[in-house]
């Protein structure tokens, strides 16, 4: 078996800080076994980034370009991955736990007939064996688990772990790896992409979420968490109810049906706390509740709460971050 290999996922030519998480926990396993990490690169005009994957960690990235790469499609990218794994037998395979990685996850591990953990928050080894430890039952309970098949495939939570220092004087090798593939033998294609909003940022990688449930009344009451969110520097989340009322996208949704978030700070405003949205904020260090109701269950899981109108204490605390200078934006 011939190392650590991780997978870098790129959207347009740009690494999320979730996969060099990943890489960073790559690193950890390869030194804990004396072995190397492989960091593979997939797209179409994507080798740039591999002295950057060098610098943040890996000893050889094999950058995988092609024309039907561009896009992540699980059919392509299964038909140049596996072939690769098979031939450098790795003893495990890491990937972000972002909705592509996941899917990539479980493609692998059912074409290389191994098993895939998936949101994995720690990681161990123990008698040459990885170890990894999951949330499962919406969190009440963690499992310590090991794939008895090799390559161990791995889906790395977000904010698990910390992101690696980048160093520039870092050496290692950069390997082109030929592809050939015919786009016409793949059942989907992409047909547009629906850009995010400027500036928007991401729930996955947020240190603070600003999170809005059935509370805020309606669509145009989100308009405040918004503001505080900007002002924050902040993600904006939402409860399945509002989604499934249309009151805001549900590229928002935090929860068992949603996104399983990990910030620093969780300012939950107009949100009862039902368990289902709970399920989504197990790695959540610090939640702030705003609620009319002293009885939400909401308040059994918050370190601090405030029992009033979100629609006037929110628009307070915006000015007040603006009155300090603090607002960033």
């Amino acid at each position: 078996m011939s190392g650590i290999w991780v997978w870098l996922e790129q959207f347009q030519g740009k690494i999320p800080s979730i996969a060099w998480e990943t890489l960073g926990v790559a690193q950890r396993l390869a030194d804990a076994q004396g072995t190397a990490v492989t960091a593979v690169l997939m797209g179409d005009g994507i080798a740039p980034l591999a002295e950057e994957a060098i610098a943040m960690g890996a000893d050889e990235v094999q950058v995988m370009e092609h024309a039907a790469l561009a896009d992540f499609r699980l059919e392509p990218y299964l038909a140049v991955l596996v072939p690769r794994i098979q031939e450098g037998a790795p003893q495990a395979v890491l990937l972000p736990s972002t909705a592509r990685g996941r899917e990539l996850a479980g493609g692998l591990a059912a074409e290389l007939g191994t098993a895939a953990l998936v949101d994995v928050i720690e990681v161990a080894v123990e008698d040459q064996r990885i170890t990894a430890v999951r949330p499962m039952y919406e969190g009440k309970l963690f499992a310590r688990i090991y794939v008895e098949r090799t390559p161990a495939i791995l889906t790395v939570r977000g904010r698990a772990f910390p992101r690696p220092d980048p160093d520039p004087n870092r050496k290692g090798e950069i390997r082109r790896v030929a592809v050939a593939l015919d786009p016409s033998a793949f059942p989907t294609q992409i047909l547009e992409w629906i850009q995010e909003a400027e500036g928007e940022i991401s729930l996955n990688e947020a240190r603070i979420v600003v999170g809005g449930g059935r509370g805020v009344g309606g669509p145009q009451g989100f308009e405040p968490l918004r503001e505080l969110a900007r002002a924050l520097g902040a993600a904006l989340g939402a409860t399945r109810a509002v989604v499934d009322v249309g009151w805001i996208p549900y590229k928002h949704q935090v929860g068992q049906t949603g996104k399983t978030v990990s910030p620093d700070l969780y300012i939950a405003c107009g949100i009862s706390g039902a368990i289902q949205h709970l399920s989504g904020l197990r790695g959540v260090k610090v939640i702030v509740a705003v609620n009319k109701d002293p009885e939400a269950p909401i308040f059994k899981v918050a370190r601090y709460g405030v029992v009033d109108d979100l629609l006037k204490i929110v628009p307070a605390l915006t000015a007040e971050l603006r009155r300090r200078g603090l607002a960033r934006g």
